[in-house]
């Protein structure tokens, strides 16, 4: 069984989003997270085979956040899933070694994809080296 972490403040979003992948995905198990202390204790206590992070968080952000778990867990992937898809959050994005950056309304073909262990369809980041 897979895990994913949702790691985003609105506690309606995570709700739904919850509601949402369990009911496409059910090999999955969901973990939740309103913020950063949060996300690395659900980290520590059950690691996450994917992290879908938001970047709008209390305290510190999800970028920086997304740092740090890359850093101590470099096999965890990180999905930015955002409502801003600007360069310079997808570039932001990069350099904090997330996977990938999603807008949100195309993470689901991309969780699908993951999850089933394929080729990612959507990977911004696939053509930097």
């Amino acid at each position: 069984m897979h895990k994913v972490l949702v790691v985003d403040d609105n506690l309606l979003f995570r709700t739904v989003l919850k509601e949402t992948l369990n009911s496409r995905f059910r090999n999955i198990k969901i973990l939740e997270a309103g913020d950063g202390e949060k996300a690395l204790e659900e980290i520590e206590t059950s690691v996450p085979d994917l992290i879908l992070m938001d970047i709008q968080l209390p305290g510190e952000n999800g970028l920086q956040l997304t740092k740090q778990i890359k850093a101590r867990y470099p096999h965890i992937r990180v999905a930015i899933v955002t409502s801003y898809d600007e360069p310079e959050y997808r570039d932001a994005a990069y350099r904090c070694k997330a996977d990938h950056y999603i807008p949100k309304d195309t993470f689901l073909t991309v969780i699908n994809s993951v999850l089933s262990d394929e080729s990612f369809l959507l990977s911004p980041f696939s053509s930097r080296s």
